[in-house]
């Protein structure tokens, strides 16, 4: 049984994180490790009080209530630079996911993908005519 470093653990933990939001299933093929161990490394990294969520599904939709709590609670901790370092990581998959999902219609997936900067603008300081693409 191999025995993997204490970096090399936080390391294939972090992919279970936005940017990359993979599942265990996932990280444990790319990386070549053994379901079971990445469910046990992250069963302890959250009883270590670790934010991790605790579903297999990517997206923020499949977390559950203490997942999301969690979130909150590790970003209320964060200054205003890293939040808003967060927020861009977060709104980068985002982006990511949608426009990998409209694959096939070119027109919407283009709109997709160039809209980065107006998902971060607020509302506030939009016209019209991107409060349509918002």
């Amino acid at each position: 049984m191999p025995r993997y470093s204490d970096e090399r653990r936080e390391a294939v933990l972090a992919k279970l994180l936005p940017p990359h939001s993979l599942t265990v299933k996932q990280v444990a093929e790319r990386e070549n490790i053994s379901e079971p161990t990445m469910y046990k490394w992250r069963q302890e990294a959250r009883e270590q009080g670790q934010c991790l969520p605790d579903s297999d599904h990517p997206d923020p939709e499949g977390w559950t209530s203490r997942d999301k709590s969690a979130a909150v609670g590790e970003t209320a901790a964060m200054n205003a630079l890293e939040r808003s370092e967060y927020s861009r990581e977060v709104v980068d998959r985002v982006r990511v996911n949608q426009a990998n999902a409209l694959r096939h219609d070119k027109a919407a997936r283009k709109v997709v993908k160039a809209s980065k900067w107006l998902l971060l603008r607020s509302p506030r300081n939009t016209n019209r005519a991107q409060h349509v693409r918002l």
